[in-house]
């Protein structure tokens, strides 16, 4: 199982949360997403592709740094 971390500066709310697990919980081979508004980071764990992942942030309207 592999972890990929990633920086979203526009987190700043539940419904970012909200937002970004659904879109990225659609992702095949994501089986955990954790969102943290404090650090601003997105954590998958599962066997997702990274630039999927990304993808996924950027359909929910939010952006990788």
């Amino acid at each position: 199982m592999n972890e990929i971390l990633l920086n979203v500066p526009g987190i700043t709310c539940g419904h970012c949360v909200a937002a970004i697990t659904a879109s990225v919980g659609r992702v095949p081979g994501v089986t955990e997403v954790r969102v943290d508004v404090a650090a601003k980071t997105v954590r998958t764990l599962g066997t997702a592709d990274p630039a999927a992942v990304r993808a996924a942030i950027d359909d929910a309207g939010y952006e990788t740094v």
